[in-house]
């Protein structure tokens, strides 16, 4: 079966969006200036190669997650950290959403049925792994129907002091084993958790 993967930027203090829009609190910059360091760099590009399916909300597709990346796939090969960008390209993705009928980018088809079930039929088709990106709210949705099953956090050095959690609420605990926890030079962590069976 194959894992469904949710990874997330987050801050020392475990937000993965601060209360305040305006704090540069990423290690992020995408751009030529790419501010990651070179290690980093090759493990980014090596999770993309452990996946063939890209998951994606409404709202980060319709907000030029797509775009953004065919933009950044034509660094590469001259750049070849930049092949990540086009493994996004040429991936197969889906949008779950109830409120589009018809998928507007390539290689990308719109999935309108019930979130567990649309995930799961995903997890029981052959293939390699498959990654979500999303905002809090469908991150969160994705834990609460326990349909998660490895967690990538990319810890910034930075606190943050309030935002928002991908965990639904103090009510709901989430018990989790730690699989890895590498540090780069540029300041980031990469925690690799899996969800803890209650079972």
């Amino acid at each position: 079966m194959r894992k469904l993967v949710v990874q997330m930027q987050m801050s020392a203090d475990g937000y993965v969006s601060a209360a305040d829009p305006g704090l540069g609190w990423q290690v992020w910059n995408w751009g030529d200036d790419w501010t990651w360091d070179d290690p980093l760099k090759a493990e980014f590009n090596r999770i993309f190669e452990s996946i063939d399916c890209i998951l994606l909300s409404r709202k980060m597709a319709e907000e030029g997650y797509l775009t953004h990346w065919g933009k950044a796939a034509q660094k590469f090969p001259a750049n070849p950290h930049f092949a990540f960008a086009k493994k996004i390209v040429d991936t197969n993705k889906v949008v779950l959403t109830n409120k589009l009928r018809a998928s507007k980018w390539e290689r990308t088809r719109i999935a309108n049925g019930e979130l567990a079930a649309e995930v799961n039929a995903m997890k029981n088709e052959p293939g390699r792994d498959i990654i979500v990106f999303g905002g809090v709210t469908f991150a969160s949705a994705l834990v609460r129907a326990s349909l998660v099953d490895e967690f990538q956090f990319f810890v910034n050095p930075t606190a943050v002091g309030r935002g928002r959690s991908i965990f639904p609420s103090k009510r709901h605990e989430e018990s989790l084993k730690l699989r890895d926890a590498r540090p780069y030079a540029c300041g980031i962590v990469i925690q690799r958790y899996e969800p803890v069976s209650s079972a």
